[in-house]
C-alpha cells in the first residue's frame, strides 16, 4: 500500500501543477466529470459572462479558460443557470422558443431587441468564409419573453400571410424600448 501511494504520488500527473488555461472542451470535460451531467463547451461563454470563469484569453482564435478558477468552481446551481441560459439557438429554434413566426422573429432583429451571442460557419459553408449563422442566448429570448412592451398573444394570433405587430419596431426606422 505504502508503495501504490508513494508511486503515484512520484508520477507525471501528481507533480504537475493545476493548468493555467484550458479549452472550452476541456473546461467542459473537466465540469462534466465534476457535477457529473452533460456540459457543453459553450456553457464556459456564458460562466465568464456571469464572471465566473474568466476567459485569460485565445490560443489559434479558441477562448482559454482560467484554469484556477475551474479547479475552485463548486456552485451547481450557477453551473444549471449557465446550462440554461448559456444555450445556443439558430434563427428557427430561437423563432420556435418564443413561439412565432421566423419573419417575426426578424423584425425583433432588426429593431436590435435581440442580438446574436455569436456567429459560427454552417456545414454548408467554406471554412475561409467568415461565420455566417447567428446564435441566441436563450436567457435572451426568457428576459423577451416577459418584456411588457411585447404582446406575445397578438404577435403568435397573427394569422400567415397578414403583417406582424412587430413590424412597427422597425417601420420608422428605430424604435426605442
Amino acid at each position: 500500500m505504502h508503495q501504490d501511494v508513494t508511486a503515484a504520488a512520484q508520477s507525471p500527473a501528481a507533480r504537475c501543477p493545476p493548468p493555467r488555461a484550458s479549452g472550452a472542451v476541456r473546461a467542459a470535460a473537466l465540469l462534466e466529470e465534476r457535477f457529473e451531467v452533460p456540459v457543453a463547451p459553450e456553457v464556459l461563454i456564458e460562466l465568464d459572462r456571469i464572471g465566473l470563469v474568466e476567459c485569460v484569453g485565445d490560443y489559434k482564435g479558441h477562448a482559454l479558460y482560467d484554469g484556477q478558477a475551474l479547479e475552485h468552481f463548486t456552485d451547481r446551481a450557477a453551473l444549471e443557470r449557465a446550462k440554461h441560459n448559456g444555450r445556443l439557438l439558430n434563427r428557427t429554434a430561437a423563432a420556435k422558443h418564443l413561439g412565432v413566426r421566423a419573419s417575426d422573429f426578424d423584425h425583433l432583429t432588426k429593431a436590435k431587441w435581440l442580438r446574436p451571442a455569436m456567429w459560427v460557419h454552417s456545414g454548408w459553408q467554406r471554412r475561409r468564409d467568415a461565420p455566417r449563422v447567428a446564435l441566441y442566448r436563450l436567457g435572451d429570448l426568457d428576459v423577451l419573453l416577459v418584456h411588457p412592451a411585447i404582446d406575445w398573444e397578438e404577435i403568435r394570433g397573427t394569422a400567415k400571410g397578414r403583417p406582424s405587430p412587430l413590424a412597427r419596431l422597425t417601420a420608422r426606422g428605430s424604435a426605442k424600448v
